[in-house]
């Protein structure tokens, strides 16, 4: 049985421990052994568990070369416990598996995890902002014409192009944003950004969408400093001097200013340990325990490097700002360990860049109830999240400048003819287009709206944008929710619909058509006398 990758859904880490179990189980090679004079069948060592164990998971994409031996021993621990193998005399339901020569086998069914069924929490849909004719303000400077009779050509060259005289107008305003509107709209655009990358229909199964606020997304985007780290504006929010002082120091070994030159061999370590106190004493992981199964599911976009930066870069901006502040310093500080070649060891055992991802790993991720593949999850995103750090603990350009634009096309104004006074003289045809069209919307408002195609309708039903502007943010809408719009412009035909009809020159100019086209100039030879 090959290996295979487990990508974004619900419920991936039970999947992941479900298909190492059944790897496990259809890999391991199982023998005779014989121990105090007796023979057991169909049986192998804790230590052949432990390395058989250990190359599978370092070899699979899932995990990763990351994984330690002791790590593989922590899991065999968590087999052991819920019945995955047992030992030779049949026991099992205690963590006290050891790498040794104990004797263990499989029992005749492993038990699978069953997917658990989470109640269906449907979110309201943001409500879309529409025009108010109560709020209307309404021109009352009336220019006089003389009454035309005009057909749907000649209307749409008068309003859509502005030529000649124009007849009284209202001024239409949305009602006016409040700060609760926009923090929703913040919400709402990063979870559809977020549910676009991972491809899937809906971000229910994989967290719980009321916990999300979108203060917090807007105070990690622009409550930043020039480095890009999260400011807070609540002092007993902010990590402690003395904690920061000691950041810095090894950030910035030898070069440290923070404190003076230490005096005493073993300086370093002793400060790396507080850090790790303090970090290990936090109640919640820096990712916080609602987020859990999101960045799990990252994970399974790891083999697409550039989706998965912008995953974990999306994600981050849903984390309290205390948070993602604690989450920038202390992996800036990873990060230069882990690449220092002047820092001395921190640890005997250990590496420096290994010791970083084991003493913080369940700092940064770890779900409010243990999971068996936690310690093994927490450390391969940790690892990447490390090495990657400059790129996801920034704000992504793109997804700011487009969650601005909705906002400020939101706060619109839109211009209003009066169309009593303009139906009477249109062709019956073009009154009849007009009656199916405004069914069409009222239809449309009756029922509820994607807020994204409702954008994409404002856009085209905007009879104030010249259309140049119209095909440049229909060009823009285009970049940003292509599935939309393709969905609303199947065909090149139906693009260009939206667009009135203009005489150009060439047909003017017809007339002048030759017809027959100019020859080209053929050289005579000519001879010398």
């Amino acid at each position: 049985m090959e290996p295979r990758i487990i990508g974004p859904g619900p419920y991936r880490a039970t999947k992941l421990w479900n298909e190492t179990i059944e790897l496990f189980r259809s890999g391991m090679t199982q023998k005779k052994h014989r121990v105090h004079f007796k023979t057991y069948d169909r049986c192998f060592t804790a230590t052949e568990a432990v390395e058989w164990l250990h190359e599978l998971l370092q070899c699979n994409q899932n995990f990763g070369p990351e994984v330690t031996r002791g790590q593989t021993i922590q899991l065999l621990k968590k087999f052991l416990k819920n019945h995955v193998i047992e030992d030779v005399k049949g026991r099992w339901g205690k963590e006290d598996f050891e790498d040794n020569s104990s004797l263990y086998r499989f029992p005749p069914t492993s038990p699978l995890k069953p997917y658990p069924k989470r109640p269906q929490q449907r979110a309201d849909p943001l409500p879309f902002l529409r025009w108010s004719d109560e709020e209307s303000v309404t021109s009352h400077a009336y220019i006089p014409v003389r009454p035309v009779v005009m057909n749907s050509e000649m209307w749409y060259k008068r309003h859509s192009i502005a030529i000649g005289e124009v007849p009284a107008c209202r001024l239409l305003y949305r009602r006016e944003l409040t700060a609760a509107n926009i923090e929703e709209i913040w919400k709402s655009r990063t979870l559809l950004r977020l549910q676009k990358i991972f491809g899937l229909d809906s971000l229910d199964e994989v967290m719980d969408i009321k916990q999300s606020n979108g203060k917090h997304v807007m105070h990690n985007v622009y409550n930043v400093n020039k480095q890009g780290i999260v400011v807070m504006e609540d002092r007993s929010k902010e990590l402690p001097h003395w904690l920061l002082s000691a950041m810095k120091c090894l950030a910035k070994w030898p070069n440290c200013t923070e404190m003076k030159q230490p005096m005493y061999l073993g300086f370093e370590r002793d400060v790396f340990r507080t850090i790790a106190d303090y970090y290990g004493s936090l109640q919640e992981p820096l990712l916080t325990f609602p987020l859990f199964d999101v960045f799990v599911n990252i994970l399974g976009l790891l083999q697409k490097k550039s989706v998965a930066i912008e995953a974990l870069q999306v994600c981050c901006l849903l984390l309290p700002p205390e948070n993602r502040r604690k989450l920038q310093l202390l992996m800036r500080m990873m990060a230069r360990i882990s690449f220092n070649r002047e820092m001395p060891p921190l640890c005997d055992t250990a590496g420096n860049r290994a010791l970083m991802v084991q003493t913080f790993s369940r700092s940064v991720l770890r779900s409010k109830e243990e999971v068996d593949l936690g310690e093994l999850l927490s450390t391969k995103l940790v690892t990447f999240m490390m090495d990657n750090c400059q790129d996801i603990l920034t704000v992504p350009t793109s997804y700011k400048n487009s969650v601005e634009d909705y906002v400020a096309h939101q706060r619109r104004v839109q211009i209003k003819y009066p169309g009593a006074n303009i139906d009477s003289t249109l062709h019956p045809a073009f009154i009849k287009l007009q009656e199916t069209k405004h069914e069409y919307e009222f239809q449309k408002l009756s029922q509820p709206q994607d807020p994204v195609k409702s954008a994409l309708e404002e856009i085209i039903n905007d009879t104030s944008m010249s259309s140049k502007e119209k095909k440049k943010k229909l060009k823009q809408f285009q970049r940003a929710h292509f599935q939309v719009y393709k969905e609303r412009f199947p065909t090149p035909e139906s693009e260009a619909a939206i667009f009135p009809e203009k005489t150009g020159l060439k047909s003017q100019l017809s007339f002048f058509t030759l017809k027959r086209p100019f020859q080209s100039f053929q050289r005579t030879r000519s001879f010398r006398m």
